[in-house]
């Protein structure tokens, strides 16, 4: 693996993909169906979290049925289509994701947005050539990415977890690290407040030339007790 020793895992949506003002507009598009008032990003990002039908608890002050989940996850779905249109790859991610690859690093991307839309949608932006995977979420919505983690490890060509670091914009990125026994640096540009996302107890950066960084640090440091 050339000069590095760690395997990036990258989140997708508010990650590479700075999407945060698309998931405002669809979410307050959903929360405008059932009668929520529109939220700030200040507050959705104090709320968030994961499985989404408990995000909608801590608005309601109850779980959603499940009609009014299906109805607000398609509602959801259909606006953030619309919006996404607008929304391009976050700064420097390009040059980061060529530096990497350049550099002997490989990288992936593991992602709760649905498998059949994220394969094009990385294609679009003509850097598909610099993973070696790329998995998006298969089955429903909602849930955690703890598992589909351990199927994308699985399919890495012989890359142990502990010299995999996964950097994603959410708590369950580094929930999801954990489950496979991966590293996880946590980016503030997306879902989650710096606040929030200190609670996971990894590194934490303001943006994606510090995660990279930072995965080079713990690269050389995973070298360096080898």
């Amino acid at each position: 693996m050339g000069k590095h020793v760690a395997h990036i895992v990258w989140d997708w949506n508010g990650t590479l993909f700075h999407d945060i003002d698309a998931v405002m507009a669809a979410t307050n598009a959903a929360f405008a169906e059932i009668g929520l008032e529109p939220i700030t990003l200040e507050r959705y990002r104090e709320l968030y979290c994961v499985p989404i039908p408990k995000f909608y608890e801590r608005l309601l002050g109850r779980l959603p049925t499940e009609a009014e989940w299906d109805h607000m996850d398609g509602v959801f779905h259909r606006h953030y289509l619309d919006h996404r249109l607008g929304c391009g790859l976050a700064d420097g991610a390009e040059e980061l994701l060529e530096s990497w690859q350049t550099s002997g690093g490989t990288q992936s991307i593991m992602s709760m947005y649905g498998h059949e839309d994220l394969v094009p949608l990385v294609r679009g932006f003509g850097i598909e050539r610099r993973f070696t995977r790329v998995d998006g979420r298969t089955g429903p919505s909602g849930g955690s990415k703890a598992e589909h983690m351990a199927r994308h490890l699985a399919g890495l060509d012989g890359i142990p977890a502990d010299r995999t670091v996964v950097i994603g914009d959410a708590l369950d990125d580094a929930v999801a690290a954990a489950h496979v026994g991966a590293h996880a640096v946590l980016y503030t540009g997306g879902s989650h407040s710096r606040a929030g996302l200190t609670a996971a107890g990894v590194p934490v950066v303001d943006s994606l030339a510090e995660a990279v960084a930072e995965a080079a640090r713990l690269a050389g440091r995973r070298r360096s007790a080898s």
